[in-house]
């Protein structure tokens, strides 16, 4: 062991002798494999991105992997037992969805439906929502004497009424402002957090401060406290059900409650999942009804990528290979130049297989120089794209260059250098002894 050690710490040595003496030489076989190296990082550092930024889009959506959710129809006694049940539990939430129209009493809102603001029509009237227990939702329209008639200044979105922190299980990012407060008692006039899309159409247009949800004998006076990307392209608000419940008729008999329920529990929320079950069979709703399912969203986008990266990986392996015949073309010439000197070296006693590791050796060296500066250049043009445009794309903001990225760099550099290293070491370990006498 001690002497394979000498040996590989020798052709170190002597590679790197040889590499600063051949300055030209080794920069050429640099040039001609860094398009290789940088195109397998470059590949790299493209995969993590999307796949974070992937994640993240469906956490925002479905909220995040392992979270145990539940769809059921917004009916009296499902509403009521879910609020009751998960009111202060921190692992477990309820979300009731309603329809909301902010602005003036009795007119079409601006957004018919809650539809996008850069959507011109909408659904053309107003409409409620109605969900199954997988949670499709769809429209359907509102009683005649509910409809507006007259077009005005009034904003119509989606307001999910929440017993908890829904940020645990979907990741919003904040905007501006603050969250929901569930530490402290609630108020007669409701906090609001409204999504970006809600939030331009409050930028846009000037509406009073007065909010109309169906079924209240009064309008309260919604607070907008903050602003959070939700990932949803219609406009949606956010408030404490407690506080919404104080202009809600109280849940009774047959009346249904907007789109429908969605509870949301964490991995380890078995208890409340059981209890919940059983509170909500023995008002009777029938149990093939109440499904909770595991959100695995890595799991749904994993063959996608990994496809993608594969066939990315095999075009920068194309790449890749260029450059290796550009370090094997520079090797040949190279030990063809120094035949005397390994002739030298072989009568002086020197083995075969360091003959080969020094050839080798330099090749390695070049490889990983080549590496560093494709990595290098890589990390410098992922932090300059993000100062420049992570004001523009959110998921450009945070953008951190990937370990992976770094380790296949490395190992693409050292690929090449045996590859482009081994024809050229055993050409050099072959030369004869007899050689020498040329010089």
């Amino acid at each position: 062991m001690i002497r394979l050690s000498g040996r590989f710490r020798s052709a170190l040595i002597i590679g790197g002798q040889g590499i600063r003496a051949r300055k030209t030489r080794t920069l050429l076989s640099m040039v001609s494999l860094f398009l290789g190296v940088l195109a397998v990082v470059v590949v790299q550092v493209g995969a993590e991105t999307a796949k974070s930024a992937r994640l993240a889009d469906l956490e925002l959506h479905a909220g995040k992997d392992g979270t145990r959710q539940m769809y059921l129809q917004g009916t009296a006694d499902s509403v009521r037992i879910s609020q009751e049940t998960l009111k202060g539990r921190p692992d477990a939430i309820a979300v009731t969805s309603l329809q909301a129209i902010i602005g003036e009493p009795n007119v079409t809102p601006i957004n018919p439906g809650g539809a996008p603001f850069d959507q011109p029509g909408g659904y053309g009237m107003s409409y409620n929502m109605s969900c199954d227990q997988s949670g499709n939702c769809y429209p359907v329209p509102m009683n005649g004497q509910d409809q507006a008639q007259v077009p005005g200044a009034a904003i119509e979105m989606s307001l999910s009424a929440l017993t908890g922190d829904i940020r645990q299980f979907r990741p919003f990012r904040s905007v501006a402002g603050n969250w929901l407060d569930f530490s402290t008692e609630p108020s007669l006039s409701p906090g609001l957090v409204v999504n970006l899309e809600a939030a331009k159409g409050f930028s846009r247009n000037r509406v009073p401060a007065e909010m109309r949800i169906n079924g209240t004998t009064a309008n309260p006076t919604p607070r907008i406290l903050g602003v959070v990307d939700d990932g949803n392209s219609q406009p949606v608000a956010y408030g404490r059900a407690d506080e919404l419940g104080y202009w809600l008729p109280a849940p009774t008999g047959n009346m249904n409650y907007g789109p429908g329920l969605q509870i949301m529990m964490a991995p380890t929320a078995l208890d409340v999942e059981q209890l919940l079950r059983v509170r909500l069979i023995a008002s009777g709703i029938p149990a093939d009804q109440l499904h909770a399912e595991t959100i695995q969203a890595r799991k749904e986008i994993a063959k996608e990528l990994a496809l993608m990266r594969w066939i990315f990986l095999g075009m920068a392996s194309l790449v890749l290979l260029i450059g290796v015949a550009g370090i094997l073309n520079v090797g040949l010439a190279t030990v063809g130049e120094r035949v005397e000197e390994f002739a030298l070296r072989r009568a002086v006693g020197t083995p075969r297989s360091l003959l080969a590791g020094i050839v080798l050796a330099e090749t390695l060296l070049t490889g990983l120089f080549t590496a560093a500066a494709a990595i290098g250049l890589s990390a410098a043009a992922l932090t300059a794209i993000s100062t420049l445009f992570g004001d523009r794309e959110q998921f450009l903001a945070d953008l951190v260059f990937p370990w992976q990225a770094g380790v296949a760099g490395v190992v693409a550099g050292l690929v090449a250098g045996v590859l482009g290293g081994l024809i050229p070491a055993i050409r050099a370990a072959r030369i004869p002894i007899a050689t020498v006498m040329r010089a």
